[in-house]
């Protein structure tokens, strides 16, 4: 059992840091406030393959796997974690899952602009009804012969307003319970019958665009299909347990970014004669960080290896997504107290971690979700699997 990382894992490991010093962390005040999104800056990501790992090199992959793609989200997510959300909506959601399911056709047209960065994905599943059962959304797609004709809504998406080309999953055949949903690559700047709208009252992630659509008869192509009519839920899921990756490395930056905050305070704090790091609680608060933090990053390293391997992964990606989810609010609530009275501040980064932090358990599957898929498969009721 091999913990080092190899020198190219060090080297991006090191690109994405000072990625995130240089080009990041220096206008990111301003544009939290501003609720900034910038396309230039997913572009630039891009171009430094950021969105290229876990995808063979005939498809314009970088021959990297999910671990660099782990090591590079955590190293964004420490200084912003609105920035670790590209890596899901570019890479680990829409250009794997077309990759893994898509024509030749569908492959050759979408992959290479997401992974370039020029091209903001998206994947369409929460409803205003719909979150955990996915199985209950209510937007369904129509045969009109030579297209399918989509009526319904998506809310909480992400890139929704800015997106180019992302998936979209909707029933076919309500009859047939999930094995009537499908999942269609949709243009929603393209395709007439589709509004985007912004949602602006967000807690925290205020640099990440979030929105709603409606699809009010939204014609699709036949050709836009992924996989078969029918395959969505399963499509779904597997797209799922990829991004949880995503969010769990996100999780990982967060609660390691709190943490450095954190001790860097406790340093220069002094109350009662001596630095605050020197007082027994505020000792026991940051080894108690300092635990949860490489034991999750241990438990998402586990996930991302599992996966590069091939080899079946769900059980072990809900513990990683779960643990750094719970560990990153913990980390944030942590660094707020240590903080004080300037944790409670907007003008010092505490509190944004801790805003940040929360979506974390909701994302991808919340808290009580991944307890479900864990305490099913450890108990025998439901298979591990890819």
């Amino acid at each position: 059992m091999n913990f080092q990382l190899t020198a190219e894992q060090q080297l991006i490991q090191d690109t994405a840091r000072r990625f995130a010093a240089e080009e990041i962390a220096p206008t990111l005040e301003k544009e939290e406030l501003a609720h900034e999104f910038r396309a230039d800056r997913v572009a630039k990501m891009g171009s430094l393959g950021f969105f290229s790992c876990a995808l063979p090199e005939e498809l314009g992959g970088s021959g990297m796997g999910f671990m660099e793609s782990v090591l590079m989200a955590e190293q964004i997510a420490k200084v912003s974690a609105s920035w670790r959300l590209p890596f899901n909506m570019q890479n680990l959601g829409p250009a794997l899952t077309v990759a893994k399911f898509g024509t030749p056709e569908q492959k050759n047209r979408y992959i290479a602009g997401w992974l370039a960065g020029t091209q903001l994905g998206f994947f369409a599943m929460t409803e205003p009804n719909t979150g955990s059962d996915v199985a209950s959304m209510k937007t369904h797609a129509i045969d009109r012969g030579d297209h399918w004709e989509v009526h319904g809504s998506k809310m909480w998406i992400s890139q929704a307003q800015v997106g180019d080309a992302g998936l979209l999953y909707a029933y076919t055949d309500r009859a047939a319970g999930n094995k009537g949903m499908t999942a269609f690559i949709i243009e929603p700047k393209n395709m007439p019958g589709c509004t985007a709208r912004a949602i602006e009252t967000k807690l925290g992630l205020r640099c990440s665009p979030t929105g709603e659509f409606v699809f009010e008869g939204m014609k699709v192509p036949k050709e836009n299909v992924l996989g078969k009519p029918g395959d969505g839920f399963r499509i779904c899921m597997w797209q799922l347990n990829q991004t949880r990756l995503g969010c769990a490395a996100g999780a990982l930056g967060v609660a390691g970014g709190a943490l450095d905050l954190a001790i860097a305070y406790a340093n220069e704090r002094t109350q009662f004669g001596k630095p605050i790091s020197q007082h027994q609680m505020i000792q026991a608060q940051i080894a108690e960080m300092t635990v949860e933090h490489h034991a999750a990053q241990m438990l998402v390293y586990r996930a991302a290896w599992l996966k590069d391997q091939g080899k079946p992964n769900q059980f072990e990606t809900s513990i990683a997504k779960y643990a750094a989810s719970e560990a990153a609010v913990r980390a944030a609530n942590e660094c707020m107290k240590i903080y004080g009275s300037y944790g409670f501040s907007t003008e010092y980064p505490a509190e944004r971690f801790y805003r940040d932090a929360k979506s974390l358990q909701v994302v991808e599957g919340t808290s009580n979700i991944q307890k479900v898929i864990i305490s099913g498969m450890a108990c025998g009721h439901t298979p591990n699997r890819e």
